[in-house]
């Protein structure tokens, strides 16, 4: 079987969320399930920023030219193996030269061009794909011409389409007057990627693709509901036959307390406790907070936006402080939530500590040394940062939304069932309720440790989730 994974960033070559981890992760995990049998590539635009490290391996397949409405641009395409897998990168400094992957005022064009130069580029490199697998909205348009413009080839009409959506509230929404102009599609075109009288793309490919498919189980259903889906509930529910979820897994290898060069102790799940301990003084130290062993850590790795939950945690975070508890947060975001929390550091220094910054060495070290990981949506597609507690041993606290209520179910303690700390409305206090709770369970050392095991010892690998997109594949 051949697969075609297309999308705008995958790890480690350019990341800015959740998308990159799956692109740099799933076509490895299916590779190892199918071996030989599966021949999986992954096109994404060549960027500036990606560094000479991987540059300087990448291959020069081809050059040629790409035509979209009036305008003929150089595509250049370079190769890069990793794990197996064949990344092909769009090469055109115009569009992919910039400071950053995307929030360029011609997204909407260049990932028009990124779109057309995957579709130009597969017969000048002889592979044609069984299923395309396209993500997000950037990469929506290759659904589209595909059976817009090239399904008159039998090369092509063969292909089936998988279209994914890992954030409903990204669609690629763009002013009608640019159908033709920009991305190249005709009046006739028009119903197709029309919604609201606005071009939009994620609905375009939804109308075109033969299977779509979210993050998670619970996403599949909430996108389909008012509240979850950003105005487009009509067009999924319209077209539910087509909709699954298959929950994202995460790199157990990169994410290994047992092997992880970064954090401070290296442990195991027999060894957590020690491996624990030492890497939560460490933790402290870090942070300038006392050095106390008995005093559980709380803490939020995260965008600071308010789909995150943020206000809850403003509303309560104050009361929670009068536990012995410690706070820490990393993470960047909306200036109003830094500006609080840096205020919230200033009249509690004994007891939180913020560090304003994108760092993934330092995320890990507070998955490792962290007691408690607070999770609480308002919405989640999938969510990974519960999974990587998980994994290092960190009980999460989530609300009972999208990914959070398919990977973290709640503790009981008369059965000694469940892996994290859950609550269901979107409430301050019910927010506060849960972690209560595991402050109370994590001062019974014999339910901590049970529960704390039942978090480490699940499986959240992506071979689970690989098996489930390859019976899909194959389905198509």
């Amino acid at each position: 079987m051949k697969l075609l994974f297309v999308g705008a960033e995958a790890l480690p070559f350019a990341s800015t969320g959740g998308l990159a981890d799956v692109l740099g992760s799933l076509p490895a995990a299916l590779k190892r399930e199918k071996g030989d049998d599966l021949d999986i590539r992954v096109v994404l635009p060549l960027y500036q920023s990606i560094g000479e490290k991987y540059r300087g391996k990448m291959e020069k397949v081809t050059e040629f030219f790409v035509q979209l409405s009036w305008r003929n641009q150089y595509c250049g395409l370079y190769s890069y193996d990793l794990d197996g897998v064949t990344y092909y990168f769009i090469d055109n400094q115009y569009y992919f030269s910039r400071g950053s992957l995307y929030g360029n005022f011609d997204d909407g064009e260049r990932f028009a061009f990124f779109s057309m130069a995957v579709m130009e580029m597969l017969p000048k490199i002889g592979f044609f794909p069984d299923v395309l697998h396209a993500h997000d909205w950037q990469s929506a348009l290759t659904v589209i011409y595909l059976r817009t413009k090239y399904n008159w080839m039998k090369e092509y009409r063969e292909i089936r389409t998988v279209y994914t959506i890992h954030n409903i509230d990204y669609q690629g929404i763009y002013d009608m007057n640019i159908l033709g102009d920009v991305f190249g599609l005709s009046d006739y075109e028009h119903s197709i990627v029309e919604y609201n009288g606005m071009i939009n793309l994620t609905k375009g490919a939804i109308v075109c693709c033969d299977k779509l498919t979210t993050v998670s189980q619970r996403y599949a259903e909430e996108i389909q509901m008012d509240y979850f889906a950003s105005g487009l509930q009509h067009i999924l529910r319209m077209y539910s036959g087509k909709v699954m979820g298959i929950v994202n897994g995460i790199d157990v290898d990169y994410y290994n307390p047992e092997t992880d060069p970064v954090i401070f102790e290296n442990y195991t799940a027999e060894t957590v406790a020690e491996g624990k301990a030492a890497n939560k003084a460490e933790l402290q130290k870090q942070f300038s907070l006392p050095e106390s062993p008995d005093t559980p850590v709380i803490a939020m790795v995260s965008r600071l936006a308010s789909h995150k939950g943020f206000d809850l945690v403003k509303y309560a975070i104050e009361k929670l402080l009068t536990r012995d508890v410690q706070f820490v947060l990393l993470g960047t975001g909306e200036s109003e939530l830094e500006v609080f929390f840096e205020n919230l550091q200033k009249r509690y220094p004994e007891k939180v500590s913020i560090l304003l910054a994108y760092n993934k060495d330092i995320s890990k070290q507070i998955y490792a040394g962290a007691d408690i990981f607070l999770m609480p949506s308002k919405s989640e597609p999938c969510g990974l940062a519960q999974m990587i507690a998980s994994r290092y041993g960190t009980v999460p606290i989530v609300r009972e939304v999208g990914g959070l209520y398919d990977t973290i179910h709640a503790y009981n303690p008369e059965t000694g069932e469940g892996n994290g700390i859950t609550f269901c409305t979107y409430d301050a206090l019910d927010m506060l309720d849960a972690c209560l709770r595991a402050i109370d369970l994590y001062d019974d050392p014999e339910q901590w440790e049970t529960l704390r095991d039942n978090a480490m010892n699940m499986d959240f690998s992506w071979a689970v989730s690989a098996k489930k997109y390859l019976e899909m594949y194959q389905n198509l």
